[in-house]
């Protein structure tokens, strides 16, 4: 199946570009995602915190991802 992939701050930079179109197995969950992702991009795994965002809203890792979703690596924030 098909779904877009959008990454900002220091995702944007470890996975090469701002939007992406993968192909993704049906039934993958959004741990199985991540999962893909990191070995696709192992600096991803360097990461404390990544947040996963699906169709605008925070997804868990049980959340099944369907065809042409828009998936959002939110990486982590500091700010002061």
């Amino acid at each position: 199946m098909k779904v877009k992939l959008l990454s900002f701050g220091i995702t944007k930079e470890m996975v090469g570009s701002f939007e992406k179109n993968l192909e993704l197995p049906s039934g993958t969950t959004v741990e199985g995602f991540l999962e893909i992702l990191k070995s696709e991009y192992p600096a991803l795994k360097k990461l404390t915190s990544l947040r996963i965002a699906v169709n605008e809203e925070y997804a868990e890792g049980n959340h099944e991802i369907m065809e042409r979703d828009e998936i959002v690596l939110v990486p982590p924030v500091s700010g002061g």
